[in-house]
């Protein structure tokens, strides 16, 4: 897709900066952090022809004027950035029609996996951890309070980026691991010539959600060098969940009606006789008063305690800088600190879920006469808990380019990045103080008791003094650093026939460590937390690679030019091993207006550092062993042949269905492969100029994907297998106690097991128009997830997942599409923007339930500019202008919806004010 021509060239003064430029560099080199840009559109239309044929596309580490993508590119350019309004990054490519499934934001930022505050962007829906996203080029550290998959959008600020690349391929001869679905290359600034502010307020049409954004650059540039200056500021309220959806849903009798949670305020039982009771919850009522429990009468409504939309606020600080030592050599470095604020707001806690709480028939507190069980008993006494964090980012990189002879040109870098985080619970329950205040040969009612006394069985009957004796805050640490070393050289081999034969070669080095530290509390199991275990490792990998781009054929009948593109990268790992990965490519240019390109890539994953060294820990999990009974089947039956084979004794009855079983990381997981094929056509119709239509079939194959298999799920596949024959049905994931037969050890960690293969196609309008006295431009791009295939393990059944709305991993609509349609007028110009989401199923739902499907849902977003002077610009804009509510989901909780697919904040508006000088 050709740049946009409504870009603005601005005049650089030719100004002396090498003192600016090397305080700077000494700023970098101070915090061991180091630099290496790469051009903006800006700089393209300043750049005299030498400087033009350093021009790289991603994709390619082969610079050369006449560069062509080797593969199906994504541009999205500043003017394009500024007109949607967005504030983040994860904002900005949430909405492309290549994002799919999982990747966090403000409305799931807790609820969902890997919740924590952290932004992401999941190209395909293949995982965060498969999009390979740089900066300028270069790797960052994932993000997060520690341990994290893959990079959070929050630490690259908005306002310092040019552009953005989205390379729509399996890139790992290029670039190396996590190139799966593609690369997302964040270009930064350059060649700002004075200073640049802007101001902007936004909120809903409901009037909350209020957003505010503020940022200032300077910049100046001359025939020595440049150097830009940012610093930015965002801020956001919440939305509340009740102002969203009153009330969880649920199907009842064909109808939907509020179902809400079970976890009661009074305090759900279960007695002796089996009956469930609910007990009072009056606050002030009678505390001995329980009843049957009802879920229409005692069930807890907990909307107005979450928030559909959470605040953030992120404060980052920027700079950039070049100092050319003469016409072919240049030193570049940046610089970026990035500070994150984030809370989830919870509903109060509930005792039951991770204890058990028994009382004894003649407990002072049971008023039932019968031994119970308190299931479920949420502290509405206590008040909400906040999950927050506090994350800090930095970023460095420091490098050095050059030229010789003209035709090679050379590039070495050292970077940086660091992010370390504190996140933390408010007001969870100590449970071994629970416990110690229902033991009454310790617990005292006396005022003043050092361990007071506390009834649970009816709301209201907590009292102060207990509540500040049971709650109690958590906190965590952790963190993600890398350090890499880069040295390119790419240049023009020889002429051939065809014309230049292009070369690029280098290495790479690069360590990463994470790291994790759980509050003791929380580790020991007595917070009323999920546990946690303490996560600590390091990866190191050193890399080559060879790049060539081959032209085969040029200006003969039916191919004006012919272009083979190949590249191979070695990868070593310490952990895993070496690796190998290849791509091959062609462009064929068939006429000056018609183009068609095929690749064919090897790519791969590598474990990330939580899932090799998360640590582990022994659950008692509630299994069933298909060996129960097993000598009543047919002995023709491999349930029967696999259980005798492996020693289990006959007339076996599994007795407890608590089964001892071992989670967490696994330091034998090797990378996952894939494989991905391509093939585009891009015409650009001489009648019709300026035009482009493109078309690029897409499909990716993922071998030995990384996965957890539960504890059923396990035991039934290998006992229906042949012979006991899966990779997992080995000692080493699950053992039987050879006199009793009972399964005495089950590991559930991850492994690499799954298949899984996806294919589509993309489809691409761009096209430049007036209409009437008005600049139009076009941007329409359509993407069509023909199938999506998971095999869980082999001879599993293969689930698809095209089509559907998932619980927990978002959706894969077949068709997502996004226009937008930019005029411009003198000072005027205006931006309109239309989100189309196919319908889309349920996983797993019942044909006739409600909530099964969902309708398509189109969004439109608007913008108006003015230009009210040479250095002031004015944008008022309004995005889900129609106000479309999002659909009923039914494996959803929160908002009754899918917050990762569907918008839950509504009509919003917003003023933006620019000034210049």
């Amino acid at each position: 897709m050709p740049p946009s021509n409504t870009l603005i060239r601005y005049h650089h003064p030719e100004l002396p900066i090498p003192a600016a430029l090397m305080l700077l560099a000494g700023l970098v080199l101070t915090s061991g952090s180091y630099a290496q840009p790469a051009s903006s559109i800006d700089d393209y239309l300043n750049m005299d022809l030498s400087e033009l044929m350093q021009t790289r596309i991603t994709g390619s580490h082969i610079s050369a004027a006449n560069a062509s993508p080797t593969g199906p590119i994504t541009l999205i350019d500043r003017d394009t950035i500024v007109r949607t309004g967005a504030t983040s990054l994860e904002a900005l490519l949430q909405r492309l029609p290549l994002s799919a499934g999982y990747a966090g934001n403000q409305s799931n930022a807790y609820w969902a996996v890997n919740g924590n505050g952290s932004t992401h962007v999941n190209l395909r829906g293949l995982g965060i951890n498969r999009t390979l996203v740089l900066l300028d080029g270069h790797r960052l550290a994932n993000g997060g309070t520690g341990a994290n998959a893959a990079v959070d959008l929050n630490a690259i600020p908005l306002a310092l980026v040019e552009r953005i690349e989205i390379f729509r391929d399996g890139a790992s001869a290029i670039y190396g691991a996590d190139a799966v679905a593609g690369v997302v290359n964040i270009i930064t600034r350059t060649g700002l010539a004075g200073g640049e502010a802007s101001v902007r307020y936004g909120e809903t049409s409901q009037q909350d959600g209020a957003e505010q954004a503020t940022q200032i650059s300077w910049g100046t540039r001359g025939e020595q060098g440049s150097l830009l200056l940012n610093l930015s500021h965002f801020e956001s309220d919440a939305v509340n969940m009740a102002d969203r959806a009153p009330c969880g849903l649920g199907e009842v009798a064909g109808e939907l009606t509020c179902v809400d949670s079970g976890n009661t305020i009074g305090g759900r039982a279960r007695l002796a006789n089996g009956q469930r009771v609910n007990f009072n919850q009056t606050a002030g009522g009678d505390g001995d008063f329980y009843e049957p429990y009802s879920a229409s009468k005692h069930n807890f409504n907990a909307n107005s305690y979450l928030n559909a939309v959470n605040p953030i606020a992120r404060f980052s600080l920027s700079g950039k800088g070049e100092y050319r030592f003469d016409e072919q050599t240049r030193l570049t470095s940046t610089l970026i600190y990035t500070k994150r604020d984030s809370e989830q707001l919870a509903s109060p806690g509930t005792l039951g879920t991770n204890r058990p709480i028994s009382l004894a028939a003649d407990h002072p507190t049971n008023p039932t006469g019968q031994a119970l069980v308190l299931e479920r008993r949420r502290l509405l006494e206590a008040g909400t808990r906040d999950f927050y964090q506090d994350v800090n980012y930095y970023y460095g990189l420091i490098g050095l380019e050059g030229a010789f002879n003209d035709l090679w040109h050379w590039q070495t870098a050292i970077n940086w990045s660091r992010n370390t985080g504190t996140d933390g619970w408010t007001n969870v329950a100590n449970l071994d103080r629970v416990e110690q205040s229902l033991d009454t040969s310790i617990c005292s009612n006396a005022p003043g008791a050092s361990i007071p006394c506390g009834d649970y069985l009816g709301y209201g009957d907590l009292s102060q003094e207990l509540l500040d004796f049971l709650m109690l805050d958590t906190t965590d640490h952790g963190g993600n650093e890398q350090q890499s070393l880069s040295a390119n050289l790419n240049g023009e081999l020889m002429q051939v026939p065809a014309g230049a034969l292009m070369l690029a070669t280098g290495l790479e080095l690069r360590r990463d460590k994470a790291w994790r530290t759980p509050d003791p509390l929380n580790r020991a199991g007595i917070a009323n937390n999920n546990p946690q275990e303490p996560v600590m490792g390091q990866l190191e990998a050193i890399e080559g690679f060879i790049e060539a781009q081959v032209p085969l054929v040029n200006r003969l009948r039916g191919i004006e030019s012919l272009e083979l593109s190949t590249a191979v990268r070695y990868s070593d790992y310490d952990q895993f091993g070496d690796t190998t990965n290849y791509k091959l490519g062609l462009n064929w240019q068939l006429t000056p207006s018609l183009q068609v390109r095929t690749n064919l890539a090897s790519a791969f994953r590598t474990p990330n550092i939580p899932e090799l060294f998360s640590g582990t820990q022994v659950l008692f999990q509630i299994t069933r062993d298909p060996c129960s009974n097993w000598s009543n089947l047919p002995s023709s039956s491999a349930v029967y042949q696999n259980c005798l084979a492996d020693g289990v004794p006959a007339n076996f009855q599994q007795l407890t269905t608590s089964i001892p079983t071992t989670l967490g990381g696994n330091a034998d997981l090797k990378p996952e492969e894939a494989q991905t094929r391509t093939l585009g056509i891009q015409w650009q119709p001489a009648f019709a100029v300026p035009l482009t239509l493109s078309l690029d079939y897409f499909n990716i194959s993922i071998d030995e994907a990384i996965v957890t298999i539960d504890g059923n799920t396990r035991l039934a596949a290998c006992y229906n297998s042949t012979l006991l024959s899966l990779p997992f049905c080995g000692d080493r994931h699950f053992t039987r106690n050879p006199n009793s037969g009972d399964v005495n050890f089950l590991s559930t960690r991850l492994m690499n097991a799954a298949q899984e293969e996806q294919e589509g196609i993309d489809i691409g309008v761009f096209s430049e128009f007036a209409v009437g006295s008005w600049q139009a431009r076009l941007d329409w791009e359509s993407s069509y997830l023909r199938s999506y295939e998971i095999q869980l393990y082999q001879q599993a059944p293969k689930t698809e997942y095209a089509g559907k709305v998932t619980s927990g991993r978002g959706s894969y609509l077949q068709w997502r599409s996004l226009a937008r349609l930019t005029l411009e007028r003198g000072d005027w110009s205006g931006a309109y923007s239309v989100q189309y989401l196919d319908s889309g199923k349920q996983l797993g739902a019942p044909p006739e339930a409600i909530g099964a499907r969902q309708e398509s849902i189109t969004y439109h977003h608007v913008q108006l500019q003015y230009q009210a002077s040479q250095a002031l610009q004015l944008a008022l804009g309004i995005d889900n202008l129609f106000d479309q509510r999002a659909p009923y989901v039914a494996s959803w909780l929160d908002v009754n919806t899918d917050t990762m697919t569907y918008d839950v904040a509504g009509r919003r508006g917003y003023i933006t004010a620019r000034l210049t000088w």
